[in-house]
């Protein structure tokens, strides 16, 4: 199971982090992939930050350099700490551990 949180409203410029903490049979530490997508009204499921085993990380041009992912193996929780928000970051951003999704947080950036 994934419970994502730490979303809400921030204003232009602002910044968040967002949490996913696992349970059950999903662990941080031997996940194969860990993910963050997000999803903004009547737009696709898109991905914004990925994380290999090795510690390797990867964004697509729209975040990198804003987004950063990183992970708490002891504690079993993935994060996503987001910088320099924009409006167009606006969306419901969920966390993806190999096959697992969480249900969401929404995040609302204010113009």
């Amino acid at each position: 199971q994934l419970v994502e949180s730490g979303g809400g409203l921030v204003e232009t410029g602002g910044s968040l982090t967002l949490a996913c903490a696992a349970s059950g049979r999903t662990s941080i530490a031997s996940a194969l992939a860990m993910r963050w997508f997000r999803q903004a009204p009547g737009k696709e499921r898109a991905w914004v930050a990925q994380m290999l085993p090795s510690g390797a990380t990867y964004y697509p041009d729209f975040v990198k350099g804003r987004f950063t992912i990183s992970r708490d193996n002891a504690n079993n929780r993935i994060f996503l700490e987001m910088n320099a928000l924009q409006p167009n970051d606006t969306a419901v951003y969920y966390c993806n551990i190999n096959s697992d999704w969480g249900l969401g947080t929404q995040v609302t950036v204010s113009s």
